[in-house]
């Protein structure tokens, strides 16, 4: 059985990027907001029940209208957890099938919300990627075409980053200065012995 490793950190922590490298070595890797994403517009029954909380324009041509749900969720706590409790189970539930179906000796999941979703019990590690605030906050800005005040908004919805990275088994340092791909190398190494005790 493939050995469960999660991969988190705030927005603009470069998480993604980590995992990619991980791809790369040959690590399966399950990326939950794209998983989300996807079952958001293929799943009937989480279809009706968004529709019903949001509105008919939470869909638009039959798809997902992110920018109108983000510009409700984000501004309003209560609202955001009404999505993640109707998203998380079921993005949760395909993330256990896909683990289930990888043969090697260890797979990734990588999401945000490892920790506020309560998916750290169905992992046997997890990475956490740490950057400091000002660089996430230019990387979310420049990738997703947010206003600063956007970005913040969306980092105050997710827990402290220092209580984020003291829960997590090891961490990366993404801050520009300290070469990512010599962690993520180090950090392989150890979770190929690891899981070849696990398989002892």
């Amino acid at each position: 059985m493939t050995v469960k490793v999660g991969i988190t950190g705030g927005i603009g922590s470069g998480k993604t990027t980590v995992a990619r490298i991980f791809g790369v070595l040959g690590i399966p890797v399950y990326y939950a907001d794209d998983a989300a994403k996807r079952i958001m517009n293929e799943d009937d029954m989480l279809r009706r029940n968004i529709i019903k909380e949001f509105g008919e324009e939470s869909y638009s041509n039959g798809l997902l209208n992110r920018q109108y749900l983000a510009s409700i969720v984000f501004k309003d706590k209560k609202k955001l957890n009404i999505l993640n409790a109707l998203v998380h189970p079921a993005t949760i539930r395909n993330s256990n099938a896909w683990m289930k179906c990888q043969s090697s000796i260890y797979s990734i999941r990588e999401a945000a919300l490892i920790f506020e979703s309560g998916v750290q019990d169905q992992l046997d590690y997890v990475i956490g990627v740490s950057s400091p605030v000002e660089l996430r906050l230019q990387r979310a800005m420049n990738r997703d075409k947010l206003s600063r005040e956007q970005v913040m908004e969306r980092m105050d919805r997710q827990i402290n980053e220092n209580i984020k990275m003291r829960l997590c088994d090891f961490v990366i340092v993404n801050d520009d200065i300290n070469p990512v791909i010599p962690q993520v190398l180090k950090l392989h190494e150890k979770l190929l012995c690891f899981a070849q005790r696990h398989q002892g």
